[in-house]
This record gives structure tokens, C-alpha cells and sequence, in this order.
């Protein structure tokens, strides 16, 4: 199985890793540290350096409770920082759920779209269906400003499944190949604790959809609410959590902490080769 990504056709025999970049002043985790666009490149690097094997760039904060920023400010923290890494090395991915500014980042060369609406904005499917590049469909219930609020589910599993299933279908309706599609059952968006933690044991479920499988739960409050830790000193548990969700199904853990989680894969992998 393979992620056909832009240029890139990356191997899933093995649990990929993610770097994030957030070009945000108010991310939950790093909000303001790479903010401006030559911090931000340079994070870029050093999480190559440490073993990423595709990057995240985000400009617009989508943590619980976070506000919606403009077309024009996002388009100003993300475009400089995706042509400064031009030919990094690795696929680059833009966090954005604006179909304007997945055109624009397409023609810039980035090589997947994430979104955490699942392409579900009026021309999203348009905006990226023609072009080579991966997309990422993510599960949210509510809106960032109020998906904390009181999420409620059935059964999560099933439900965010299904969920999944339908956007899967609408995108290769579009003309979206599945060995393009990554998705992703939104860890933290809209989900209680114990939601989250059903996920994270089903994660296997996810893998009958028959496309590529994103984790993303570095520094969430989960991991908080587990460990008693403010974001940036939940490295561990990140690195617990990536673990099991590699362990659980997920080809794609999404991260903040790429040595960290690189090292316990390599771990993991060589145990397993010896099993």
C-alpha cells in the first residue's frame, strides 16, 4: 500500500511521521513560537533533520475555542513559509480548510491538503481534485469555537466511521484516487476523553475504509487530562500515544516531538521484525 502525495509516492509498510508547524500566535501547543516565517522554515528543517518524513504547515489555530482567521492573514503566514522549503525533501502538507487558499498552495507545490472539515466547504472537493496531490479528511463535530462544548455520540467508533466513509466516497466521486486519500477520525475535535479513547482502541476500524489512516493526538488535552501536564510537557505521553496508535492501526502519526516518536517507533519496528 502506498500515499501517492504531489510528486512524492510514499511506502506504508511502516508507520509514517508527521512533523507539525504551526505559523500561529495562538496554537495550543506552540502558538507564537515559529509565528514568523523564518523560525518557522527553520523548525521545518530541524524536524526533517530529526526524522519527519512529511511536514504540516498550519496558519490558522483550530484548537478548542480558537476563532477563524481571514483568507488574506492565513494566505500571509503560510505561502512564504511553503516556498521557503520548496524541494525540502519531503511532501509538504497545508492545514487549511479555505478552498482559495488550497488552490494557491497547490500551484505554490505543496503536496497534500489537510482539512479538518473533511472538504465539506462549497468548491473544497474542486479545489484539490484535479491536481496530484493527497488529501487528509478529518471527523469534527461542531466548529473549533464550540466542539468542546458537550460532544455527544452513540457509538463514536461507528459514527465517525460512517462519517469517513461518506467523505471517502464523495472525494472519489470527484475524481480523487483512494491511494490519494488520508483519513483522519479528528482525536480532540468534538470528543470527550472517553470518545477519544475508544478511537484510539478502534483505530483498526478505520483501516476497512481502504485508505491511508492519520492519528493525531501530540500534546492534546487528552493526554492532559490523563497525565496532569500542560501541552508542552507531554512529550511522553505523545510518544505513548503515537505508539499505540501505530500499534492499533494508524499508518500516519501526526507530531510535535519527531525524535522523540521516531526513536519509539524504531524500537517498536525492530521488535516486530522479530516476532
Amino acid at each position: 500500500m502506498f500515499l501517492q502525495c504531489g510528486k512524492f509516492k510514499l511506502a506504508l509498510e511502516r508507520p509514517l511521521i508527521m512533523g507539525v508547524v504551526n505559523v500561529t500566535p495562538d496554537s495550543f501547543s506552540d502558538g507564537g513560537l515559529f509565528a514568523d516565517r523564518t523560525r518557522a522554515a527553520d523548525q521545518a528543517r530541524r524536524l526533517i533533520d530529526e526524522g519527519a518524513d512529511l511536514l504540516d504547515i498550519g496558519g490558522e489555530s483550530t484548537r478548542p475555542g480558537a476563532a477563524p482567521v481571514t483568507l488574506d492573514e492565513e494566505r500571509r503566514r503560510v505561502l512564504p513559509v511553503l516556498e521557503r522549503l520548496a524541494g525540502c525533501g519531503v511532501p509538504l502538507s497545508l492545514d487549511t480548510r479555505k478552498p482559495e487558499l488550497m488552490r494557491e498552495a497547490i500551484a505554490a507545490g505543496v503536496d497534500m491538503v489537510n482539512d479538518i472539515t473533511a472538504l465539506s466547504a462549497p468548491a473544497a472537493l474542486d479545489a484539490v481534485a484535479g491536481a496530484p496531490v493527497a488529501v487528509c479528511l478529518m471527523h469534527m463535530q461542531g466548529e473549533p469555537g464550540t466542539m468542546q462544548a458537550s460532544p455527544r455520540y452513540g457509538d463514536v467508533v461507528g459514527e465517525v466511521l460512517g462519517f469517513l466513509a461518506a467523505r471517502v466516497a464523495a472525494a472519489e466521486a470527484a475524481g480523487i484516487a483512494r491511494d490519494r486519500i488520508v483519513a483522519d477520525p479528528g482525536f480532540g475535535f468534538g470528543k470527550a476523553l472517553e470518545h477519544n479513547l475508544a478511537l484510539l482502541r478502534g483505530l483498526g476500524a478505520f483501516r476497512t475504509l481502504g485508505v491511508a489512516v492519520m492519528a493525531g493526538l501530540s500534546r492534546k488535552a487528552m493526554l492532559g487530562a490523563l497525565t496532569g501536564r500542560e501541552p508542552r510537557d507531554r512529550v511522553h505521553a505523545s510518544v505513548a500515544a503515537a505508539l499505540l496508535a501505530a500499534q492499533n492501526g494508524a499508518h500516519i502519526v501526526r507530531v510535535h516531538d519527531v525524535a522523540a516518536t521516531r526513536d519509539a517507533l524504531a524500537v517498536w519496528a525492530a521488535v516486530m521484525r522479530n516476532a
